[in-house]
């Protein structure tokens, strides 16, 4: 069975790797994920924060935020939060590179066009075979408009473009007004593929102590149906690539990822579950569902599902909502 595919501009030979994690930072680690079948590796971030506190030799570029205080930048992490800081991380895509054959991809986060990018660079030069760009950004200031957040994205995805020949992915999150014509732009900018999607984790408070608690729950295979219906929307409708993060668990998830039109599945929460291993059984789950149905490739599979032959993807989206909601019944 063929579940060869081709993301990035990288030929792989199928679709299952892992998302931006730490389980980059530990080396063996890193092997146990190539000799579990791991397709490509995606490191975990470079924070543009991380980035401007060297460059700046403070704790946050103060340019960065508007009306910033003391009490402000406190909630940021320090430097020793961090596994690794800028240099570190380029050493470590260059040791990564030097000990498995499989590709890597390394991961810049940031929300403006600023200094910072030259990272991308220096990325590219310690032999990154692409860059992933996760625009992660809470769009809490009231006085700026949709359109400006969105501009802001577009610009900092085109200071890339031109500053590096890698292969870019965009991860993007589903909070924006219009994430299909927000893709159409990136896609005109030539992004080599879309992530669809990055998670926003969600802090909790502590009633006693009066104070911010940050938590991380790790995804389930129900995180995926956003997801799906974004991949299903989208797919057809852009040159770029699409892949999938979040909410992959079983091989069942990941082929409706595929169908879906999908060319990349990253997976996270289930190998840190697991264990690298879990990868294997995924590629082989998918490979046994697809010959019991007599596919010949994984190609054949690729969009099954999506919207493309669908002449208007609202309305079915519509009829849809009202068929579930039709359908519920009170027990």
């Amino acid at each position: 069975m063929d579940l060869s595919t081709t993301y990035l501009g990288l030929n792989l030979p199928h679709p299952i790797m892992t998302g931006a994690s730490p389980m980059v930072d530990h080396l063996d680690l890193v092997k146990r994920l190539e000799d579990a079948g791991a397709a490509a590796i995606t490191m975990h971030s470079l924070f543009e924060e991380q980035i401007t506190r060297e460059q700046q030799g403070m704790v946050y570029h103060m340019e960065l935020i508007n009306n910033s205080n003391a009490e402000a930048l406190a909630y940021f992490p320090q430097a020793e939060d961090f596994r690794l800081g800028p240099h570190q991380y380029l050493e470590q895509i260059r040791v990564i590179k030097q000990a498995v054959r499989i590709p890597v991809i390394a991961s810049l986060n940031g929300t403006t066009a600023e200094g910072w990018l030259e990272y991308a660079t220096l990325i590219e030069q310690a032999g990154a075979n692409a860059l992933e760009l996760n625009v992660y950004h809470v769009a809490a200031d009231s006085t700026e408009p949709g359109a400006a957040v969105e501009r802001r994205v577009l610009d900092v995805v085109r200071a890339i473009k031109a500053a590096v020949k890698l292969p870019v992915a965009v991860k993007l999150s589903p909070f924006y007004s219009s994430v299909s014509y927000l893709a159409s732009q990136l896609d005109a900018l030539g992004v080599d593929a879309l992530v669809l999607f990055n998670r926003f984790y969600q802090p909790d408070f502590d009633m006693n102590a009066l104070d911010v608690v940050s938590s991380l729950h790790l995804s389930t295979s129900q995180d995926l149906l956003l997801r799906l219906r974004w991949l299903a929307i989208l797919f057809g409708r852009t040159k770029a690539g699409l892949a999938i993060t979040g909410g992959v668990h079983t091989s069942e998830d990941a082929l409706k990822a595929v169908m879906a039109g999908a060319c990349g599945v990253q997976v996270v929460s289930s190998v840190l579950q697991q264990g690298p291993e879990h990868i294997k059984t995924l590629v082989d789950g998918m490979r046994t569902w697809l010959e019991e149905h007599e596919y010949h490739s994984l190609k054949q599979a690729v969009g099954s599902l999506s919207l493309e032959r669908s002449a208007s993807p609202a309305a079915f989206e519509r009829a849809n909502y009202m068929k579930v909601l039709a359908a519920y019944r009170m027990s």
